[in-house]
Order: structure tokens, then sequence, then C-alpha cells
């Protein structure tokens, strides 16, 4: 063991008559009754660098005590490497100055402080200020060769000021008789002496437990399972599906002419109904006695006249014969030459007012005739017993079209136009939404089908519940299953119907809510993931299988105890067991190092 002390500066006052009392170091280890063994020769000679004085001794008995004594701070000038090591290798710092050198204090507080901080790098080693000497408050030399503050003291506040910097304990030694060396510099040098052997054998005794530790037989590491593949959902495409309907014009229900008949534009009831009281009132879902605002229905009436009966000059196109359609002509005519603009408008969900405006002002390019438009709009889109105002339109505040309209005509016979029946029930349905949403159920009711000439449409191969959950999604844009057992029926019913976005919506939940079943659940539950997964390949479910069967590996220890789990195909077994988790490896690792811990405690010396 050994401790490294580092001495700095100067004790002498360079003006004294005493140039050859002894210095503050040597002082020390030559009064102090723990220094022994002193190296005569070097104390005698003081070998070593010019620069430095290098004594060696012995402390505490028998701990070797090495100090460098530095009274020249130029080393840090000459040679910055050497000051660096030095300073890098002590264990205690001590700067000594005299009391009665000011500018020689003025030097180590501007020029060497800042190097001895630099070079300490942040390292948490004590340091010593020693201010040597009795003040003399003398007259200051007169001689021209002499600074005018030569004689001049430094002052207590001075040397504490400096110690702060440091962090530093502050000393001062009057004289250098026994008292202050042993009593008063040596006692708070062998406080940090013991300070820095505690530290020393603490450090040892952690590397030494580090080392110990580092050889005994660690555990196996476990390994994260692999990643699963990552699921990502299907953008809706709700609003385009809605305003496809209004461009191809299938299952159109409804025409509007002006008043010479001489141009048709085709809409659809449920779609108008769905985001106007007014077009209720007109089509007949609602009677003038339900009308809260009177002022809606007498817009219908000036604006509008229903006139059903014969078909009129250009029939809508994909009007079951069932359907009676709908002539609804235009009083207005400013209004009804921007009636395509308003259509697209209200099929588009009703929200992008400024789009309508622009368009309407440069088809009309009269400012008044645009205002005029624009007013009836919204008086039509207006909810009844409220103002909707410009301001209203542009904050999105009109009735929106989309799951909070449509939401409204499911599973209702308002203004069906097709009766589904399943498992001996009927459900009511609305052509224009169904083709709008679904290519299958277009191709059914536009095709060269039974059903496209038929009110009642039998449905078989799902349950009532499921096929009602997969109308909601093509009225609403959302479903909500409530268990994984029925989102994975309406997997099976969407994949039926080729909705694919639905189906990723299936897929996503079920998920989701394997992910979330704690192991204990998911051991003791009785639903069978592999006929989930069997179920998710016949019926093209790919990401979902692939999901299953990286499910079913990662819960490896879970799913091998379970009759099911015999109901893979070779070729997922062999899946399974490539990458399972825990694996093989690591379960072997585990057993050898449990007989290894067990047999050390079969042969433990202590017991």
């Amino acid at each position: 063991r050994s401790v490294n002390i580092v001495a700095f500066g100067n004790e002498r006052d360079g003006f004294s008559e005493d140039n050859q009392q002894p210095s503050l170091i040597w002082s020390y280890l030559g009064r102090s009754a723990l220094i022994s063994q002193i190296d005569s020769s070097l104390s005698a000679s003081h070998v070593g660098n010019p620069v430095f004085t290098e004594y060696q001794a012995c402390v505490f008995g028998n701990v070797r005590l090495v100090v460098h004594d530095c009274p020249v701070w130029d080393i840090f000038d000459s040679d910055w490497y050497t000051s660096c090591r030095l300073i890098g290798g002590a264990d205690i710092i001590v700067i000594k100055y005299s009391v009665n050198d000011k500018t020689s204090f003025q030097e180590i507080k501007d020029s060497y402080v800042p190097m001895v901080k630099k070079a300490l790098n942040h390292c948490s080693v004590p340091v010593i200020i020693s201010a040597v000497g009795a003040r003399k408050n003398g007259v200051p030399c007169t001689c021209p060769l002499c600074t005018s503050d030569r004689r001049s003291c430094v002052t207590t506040s001075e040397g504490v000021q400096l110690a702060k910097e440091l962090g530093a304990t502050y000393l001062e030694l009057h004289t250098l008789n026994d008292f202050y060396i042993q009593k008063y510099f040596g006692g708070v040098l062998e406080y940090f002496m013991i300070q820095s052997l505690n530290q020393k054998s603490s450090e040892k005794m952690k590397k030494r437990k580090k080392t110990q530790k580092s050889r005994r037989v660690q555990p196996p590491q476990l390994e994260q399972p692999e990643k699963m593949p990552i699921l990502k959902g299907e953008a809706s495409h709700y609003n385009a599906d809605l305003h496809n309907l209004l461009c191809c014009c299938q299952c159109a229900d409804v025409a509007f002419y002006p008043e010479d008949l001489s141009t048709v534009v085709e809409a659809h009831k449920i779609i108008l109904c769905s985001v106007s009281h007014l077009f209720m009132l007109l089509f007949g879902v609602k009677s003038p006695s339900d009308a809260q605002d009177a002022s809606v229905a007498q817009l219908a009436q000036s604006l509008f006249a229903v006139q059903a009966g014969d078909p009129f000059p250009s029939s809508p196109r994909g009007v079951p014969p069932c359907v009676p359609p709908v002539r609804v002509v235009v009083k207005d005519s400013v209004f009804c030459s921007c009636l395509p603009d308003i259509l697209h408008f209200i099929y588009s969900g009703a929200f992008q007012w400024e789009r309508l405006e622009e368009d309407i002002r440069k088809k009309l390019k009269d400012p008044d005739k645009t205002e005029h438009v624009l007013e009836k709009v919204k008086c039509i889109l207006k909810t009844p017993g409220k103002l909707n105002t410009a301001k209203d339109c542009k904050s999105h505040q009109i009735k929106r079209l989309y799951n909070t309209s449509l939401r409204l005509f499911f599973n209702t016979p308002v203004l069906a136009d097709v009766i589904f029946k399943i498992q001996g029930a009927t459900v009511p349905a609305h052509r224009a939404v169904l083709v709008a949403r679904c290519e299958v159920m277009a191709a059914m009711f536009n095709g060269n089908y039974l059903e496209a000439n038929s009110i009642q449409v039998p449905v078989y191969g799902v349950s009532k519940d499921t096929f009602l959950s997969f109308l909601e999604y093509l009225y609403t844009d959302s479903c909500c299953p409530a268990s994984i057992l029925q989102a994975m029926s309406l997997l099976i019913c969407a994949e039926m119907y080729q909705v694919m976005r639905l189906q990723h919506i299936c897929e996503l939940y079920i998920i989701t809510q394997l992910q979330s079943m704690p192991s204990r659940e998911l051991a003791s539950t009785s639903l069978s993931i592999v006929s989930l997964l069997k179920k998710a390949k016949f019926h093209n479910s790919d990401c979902l299988s692939t999901w299953l069967l990286h499910f079913i590996a990662t819960n490896y220890l879970i799913f091998s105890q379970k009759p099911e789990f015999q109901e893979l195909s070779v070729e997922e077994r062999n899946f399974v067991e490539m990458h399972r988790w825990p694996s093989n490896l690591y379960l072997k690792q585990l057993a050898d190092y449990r007989n290894y811990i067990h047999s050390q405690k079969c042969h433990c010396t202590v017991m």
C-alpha cells in the first residue's frame, strides 16, 4: 500500500532574511512521529529532478509514502506532461504560499490554479492550501526596483476564496513549529492519508469481488423471443366509395330535372335523407307534422316538386322494378344549374365547404347568384331549430354524412329496397349503400343474377348476428366485435364478400386480444388457437395465420402441453420447433446450470 503526495509552491518569503529554514514538507517528515525509515540519501542530498524533490518514507508502520515537493511553479510552463502526470498520480495535493508575498499569490491564483483544475479534470483528490508565515504590516519598501505591493500581505479572506475555487481545505500556519507542523498541518494531512487508504482498500475489495463473481458459473442468458410480424391497418376508403356511387349512379332511385325536363341529375334517396331533414320531408321519411322548423318545409315546397308515377324521360339505371322511381323538378333554375356540384359536396361528406364555394363562384361568375345558391344549400343542410352560419360551414359544424348519418338507416325498413333472409329472420337494407361499399354486392345487384331483380335475398353460411355486424360496417365504416370468436366469424364473412379492410380490422382485433391475454389465462382458456390458425389459413388470412404461428412458437411451453398442439401439420410443427421460445439450447443450458448448483450445495464444506 502507498500514498502519493504532491506539493506545489514556495512557503518562504522571497525577501525574507531567513531563507535557510526547512520547507514545510521536510519539516513534517522530520518531526512527525508516524514517519519512519526516511531514505537518508534522498533526504540528505535531495536527489531528483531539479524542478522537484522526491522523498520516500514509511507511514503508519508499513505504508509507503512518496512525496514530490515542487517549490517552483515553472513546471507547468516548462513540462506540462510531467505536471499532469504528477497530479494524476496524486492522492493528496498541497499548495503552499507565503502570506507576505502578494505578487506570488496573485500569480498562483490567476495562472496556476486554473492549470491545476484542468489537470485534475474533475477528479475528487483532496487539496490542502497552506498559508505560511506571520503577516508583516511594516511600511512598504521605497526602492524604485520594488513594486509598490511587494510587501503587502495576503489576507485570510483571499486565501479562503482561493480554497473555495478548488474545493480545498484552508490552513494558516503562522510558524513552522511543532504545534503547527505536527498537530495542525500534520493532523489534516494524516486524516486525508487515512481516507485515501480506506478508499483504495474499498476499491480493491470491489475489484476482488468482481473478479470472483466473473469466475463463477453464470446462469444462461435467456434471449428475447423473435419479433412477431407487424400487421398494418388499411386506410379507410369510405369517402371514395360513396362519392363513386354518385359518379357511376348505380341503384339511383331519384332524378332531378329542371322545369323544361331538358337534363337529368341522378341521386339516391338514402344518401340525401342522411344529411338533410328537407329531403326526409320531400321523400316522405318524415311528415310535415314531424318537422320542428317550418322554414324547412317551406323551402322544400318552394325549391322542389316531386312527381311520381310514370317513368320519366330517362329513367335512373339499376333501379329494380319493385322500387318506383321518383322524379323531382327543381323550380330554381340557378340552383338547378349548380346541382351537380352540390351533390358532389353532399356525397363527399358535406364538409368541403370552401371547395363548394369556389366551384359555384367559377360556374356562376355572379356574386349575388353565388350567395343565393349557397344560402339555399345552408338551409337544406341545417339542423331544425338551429341557424347555420358561414362560420359553422367552414368549421365543419354541418352534420356530416358518413357513420353518424347513415347509421340512422341501419337495420330499419325506412327507404329499404332489399330484404335479406337469414336464419328465419329478415334484415332490411339499401342497395345504394351495399353497392357502394362492397364489390361483390355491386356485382350481385347490377349483373345478370337473380338478386338484381329480387326484393328478398337469402343469405347462407353466416349467422344473423355476424351478418348484422357486417352490414353495420358497410353503413358506418366501423365494427366492434364482442369476442375473438365473433371477430373470426366476421372475418370469414368479410372474406366471403371480399371486403378486405374489414378483414384487416378483424385480424387486428384478434391479435390485440391475444397479446393482452396473461399467460395464466392463456394456459387455462378453452379457446383453441390452433383452430383459429386453421380457419385463418382456409379463408386466406395470410397475415393472421403467420402471426398465430409465431404466437404459438413464442408461447411454446403453454401450447405444447395442450391436446390441440397435436393438430398442427408437419410443416407447422417444424416452423414452431424452429422458432420456439425458449429454445432447446437454453433449456439444456439451464438444466446443466441447475445440476451444477445442486452439486455445489451437496459438497458445501461449511454445512
